[in-house]
């Protein structure tokens, strides 16, 4: 038997490699919710447009050269691609709103202010995870072999700390939770926006209730 969810939409938003599949994952299975993938959507658009009409969309297949680019530099272009496909995303939440279809969407390119606008009816939680020798063993246990892991875990503690700023932003406090078992299971009475893995098994939560600007403990 499932829960019944008391939202409509939850985002998993968090920089590559940081665990957002863990928490997305579960949730959707406790509420009995699909689960959207974010980067399926840009594929999607990928599919059906061009790189003269959507430049940031198509980047990078354009320019492999970008992936050796300092990480800051990867950093930033990251959010011109998260913000170029963000009127996708907000179509589908805003498709989910309208027929009261319950879903979990988790990627990379998913930003927290995406739940503005929509009331309590949305959710974001940011999982940041800024110890970059954790994202490099989650990339090695997921890609073998690939030398590169160094530098993509130094852009994604990057975009995790902006990820993180931008919902902290819009919130009033952060207040602490323990692990993301417990986590899961009060979602349905709390609306956590952001999760700092500062120290293992410790949680730090930021709300986004009913767009941005309340906050709520989580229950463990």
């Amino acid at each position: 038997m499932t829960d019944s969810a008391p939202w409509t939409v939850t985002l998993v938003c968090g920089a590559s490699g940081v665990g957002k599949s863990h928490i997305a994952r579960p949730l959707a299975a406790r509420y009995g919710a699909p689960l959207i993938e974010a980067d399926d959507i840009v594929t999607a658009l990928q599919a059906v447009t061009t790189a003269e009409q959507q430049p940031w969309v198509h980047f990078w297949r354009t320019h492999p050269e970008a992936a050796s680019w300092a990480p800051e530099k990867i950093a930033d272009l990251h959010f011109k691609l998260a913000t170029a496909v963000r009127p996708a995303f907000a179509a589908v939440i805003a498709d989910h709103i309208e027929f009261a279809a319950p879903a979990v969407a988790e990627g990379d390119y998913l930003l927290p202010e995406l739940a503005a606008g929509f009331g309590a009816a949305v959710r974001a939680v940011v999982i940041q995870e800024p110890d970059e020798d954790r994202i490099v063993a989650n990339y090695q246990r997921r890609e073998p072999g690939n030398r590169l892991q160094r530098h993509r875990a130094r852009v994604s503690v990057l975009v995790g700390a902006e990820l993180t700023r931008r919902a902290a932003a819009g919130c009033r406090s952060c207040r602490p939770g323990r692990g993301a078992t417990g986590w899961i299971a009060s979602i349905g009475h709390c609306a956590p926006s952001a999760v700092d893995r500062t120290r293992p098994g410790l949680l730090s939560v930021v709300s986004l209730r009913g767009g941005l600007g309340r906050s709520c403990r989580s229950s463990q």
